[in-house]
């Protein structure tokens, strides 16, 4: 497969539209799902009238501040079905978060849902180079989770082929891929090293499959990542983006011929960027909180829903809408250590200056006495490994405590462990930290 810049004539039409027509268009949108929103759910309802706004008066789109924002706290007040906008018998599929933290979010589609859902995932795979007769190698996890059905919505929509392999037995999925010749890949960054890992193991070659696009979302992962999986695998790495609560992958995707930042599709999502601690919207190019309102969304409308994402809106570059940039952090899995804040995405970019580590690595937080203390368990790539002695294992170890206590501020102790040796994610997203100064 060669991977296809698309043309103008490609593209939907609102993808080449000018400014002047998206906003038009989110304006017409943003004033139907206030007034849904409004009439037919009661959280929303009370929300709208404690804060003394009304639907009818939202009359530029900056208006949307006024009103009051959703948080994940919402939906689980909520349970199960409150937030639903339409009756429930009128609900086509239901969707749930992970209940770790909790009660699950749990997420409706009518129809019109999930046919919106497919054009947009479909969109997202075309943006990544992907076209009709292609063939989609599916590894996010099917189920309650969205990656997987959205992804597989998504695909046949556009025309291709779907293997639903979903997450996990990473033997079978190498096995699939090299029997049966995917050109794309849809799932999580780091279960994606697995398998490359799993190659490598096995004798073989990444860089040898038939994959060239590989299409990456459900976690936050940084440049080094895409660097490392671009090389080792010889395929495009592009950026998917989405939450279940908003309506699942494909919120936002990369363009594969610029691959800087997802662009978000607009006409059917209005995003905003907020200072988390005030709420206060901030202009675009600022560092802040994602929030997002849907557009056109029957049985779940959100909004201004608190995404706890950290990234920027961007300007429009390979289409006409805007992009984010890449997701730092979540302000809420922002790590405080010995008073300095840091996100595990700060440490994963020092890992990657060090071309002896892999990509595997986790944080372990605890506490000695009153004091933080952070060890990052890192390894050896293969390479490395046959090849590196006692004392230089010792120096990548004392390069990288320098790095973190250098750019980051705080000290760290190393771990430096041989290849394989850190626990892989066999289904959906990596476990990174572990923290246990409450238990």
């Amino acid at each position: 497969m060669t991977v296809k810049i698309p043309k103008p004539g490609d593209l939907d039409p609102i993808e080449t539209a000018s400014r002047d027509e998206i906003e038009a268009l989110q304006l017409e949108r943003l004033k139907w799902s206030l007034n849904h929103a409004y009439a037919n759910v009661p959280h929303y309802k009370k929300a709208f009238d404690e804060k003394g706004v009304h639907p009818d008066d939202l009359k530029t789109l900056a208006d949307i501040a006024k009103f009051p924002f959703t948080g994940k706290k919402d939906l689980r007040d909520n349970y199960p079905f409150g937030m639903f906008a339409v009756p429930r018998e009128q609900v086509s599929r239901i969707h749930a978060s992970s209940g770790t933290t909790g009660k699950p979010t749990v997420v409706g589609y009518t129809t019109k849902d999930i046919d919106n859902w497919a054009n947009l995932v479909a969109r997202s795979i075309r943006a990544a180079g992907g076209r009709p007769g292609d063939t989609v190698h599916i590894s996010y996890g099917y189920g309650l989770f969205t990656g997987g059905l959205g992804a597989h919505y998504g695909a046949e929509r556009a025309g291709c082929t779907v293997i639903p392999m979903s997450g996990g037995q990473t033997e079978k999925q190498i096995q699939i891929i090299e029997d049966f010749k995917p050109s794309i890949i849809m799932v999580t960054p780091s279960y994606m090293l697995t398998i490359l890992d799993e190659m490598e193991r096995l004798g073989v070659r990444p860089d040898s499959t038939s994959l060239k696009v590989g299409i990456f979302g459900a976690e936050p992962w940084t440049e080094g990542t895409r660097e490392s999986i671009e090389r080792r695998a010889g395929i495009d790495a592009v950026d998917i983006y989405g939450l279940s609560e908003i309506m699942g992958p494909g919120v936002a995707s990369e363009c594969v011929e610029s691959k800087d930042g997802p662009v978000i599709w607009e006409d059917f999502f209005y995003p905003e960027i907020i200072d988390p601690e005030t709420g206060e919207v901030l202009p675009d190019g600022s560092e802040g909180e994602l929030v997002f309102t849907t557009l056109t969304k029957e049985a779940l409308p959100i909004i201004r829903y608190r995404t706890r994402d950290l990234t920027r809106l961007l300007p429009p570059t390979s289409r006409s809408m805007r992009r984010i940039g890449k997701i730092t952090g979540r302000s809420d899995d922002m790590l405080i250590i010995r008073g300095v804040n840091l996100f595990p995405t700060q440490v994963e970019e020092l890992i990657f200056r060090l071309p002896q580590l892999s990509a595997q690595y986790q944080l372990h937080i605890d506490k000695k006495g009153h004091l933080d203390t952070l060890a990052v368990h890192v390894e050896l790539t293969p390479e490395a490994h046959g090849s590196t002695s006692d004392s230089a294992r010792e120096q990548v170890a004392k390069e990288l405590q320098h790095l973190i206590k250098t750019l980051i501020g705080v000290s760290a102790s190393i771990l430096v462990k041989n290849p394989f040796e850190i626990e892989r994610t066999l289904v959906g997203k990596a476990k990174r930290v572990y923290d246990n100064r409450s238990k």
